[in-house]
């Protein structure tokens, strides 16, 4: 796989994650980005590389993402996950199909949501429900389109702009499909007919999601840090914007 990196100095590497690479290691052979950035260091004359995980994307989601070269960045990176100051920012592609009408252009949506560790799963649930935990983002209809398929068949889309305020597992498929408005080519939460049959034609690998910005303070120089990719594959192209 080529390595896609942004920025890289003796603290951080920010690189792109493609679809379908695991964001740590994972059992099997499969090529994952920790594996990655270990080869790459070692090409470079790194004797003992260190590569530090401090947020994930599922597997089949690319994006922007920051890994620590060293304990003492990781430590500082991950209180910033903790205390809500590194912004994270995804472009996603919704069906809605006769719901078209009713999404509001803009809002944030607030849930309350329980993770599922048997089926790898997190579902709505009641607020006083208490395995639950707080889920909310903010998002931004950006784009609404009919798009037509080879086989005749149309449907409605959006691409929404999303800015996540918690960090909760499959948090914005699963508020999105909630409200019966899931993301294209999510095979676990959307069961629209035509998901299954159509993500081949528009080349769609996994869900329509993309981590598209980062945004944190430089661990050791105190520096305030973002970083930017936009996506260019799958149902994303469908999009001017």
């Amino acid at each position: 796989m080529k390595l896609n990196i942004l920025y890289e100095d003796g603290d951080i590497i920010v690189c792109l994650k493609p679809a379908g690479i695991a964001s740590q290691n994972e059992r099997g052979f499969y090529e994952d980005m920790t594996g990655i950035l270990m080869n790459y260091q070692k090409k470079n004359g790194i004797a003992a590389p260190y590569v530090g995980v401090v947020h994930r994307l599922d597997k089949m989601v690319g994006g922007v993402m920051v890994y620590a070269k060293h304990k003492q960045a990781a430590a500082k990176l991950s209180q910033q996950i903790t205390a809500g100051q590194m912004e994270k920012k995804y472009y996603a592609v919704i069906c809605h199909g006769e719901s078209a009408m009713k999404i509001e252009t803009c809002g944030i949506m607030t849930d309350y949501l329980v993770r599922d560790g048997r089926t790898n799963t997190s579902r709505v649930s009641d607020k006083n429900d208490k395995m639950s935990k707080r889920a909310e983002l903010r998002y931004n209809i950006l784009e609404t389109k009919t798009i037509l398929f080879g086989d005749g068949t149309q449907d409605i889309f959006s691409l929404a702009d999303i800015t996540l305020l918690t960090g909760r597992h499959h948090q914005i498929r699963v508020q999105f499909a909630s409200r019966n408005m899931p993301l294209y080519g999510d095979m676990k939460y959307n069961n629209m007919k035509y998901n299954k049959y159509h993500c081949e034609e528009m080349k769609q690998k996994g869900p329509a999601l993309f981590s598209y910005s980062i945004g944190f303070i430089h661990p050791v120089t105190g520096k305030e840090m973002s970083f930017e990719s936009k996506p260019s594959e799958g149902i994303f192209a469908e999009f001017e914007k």
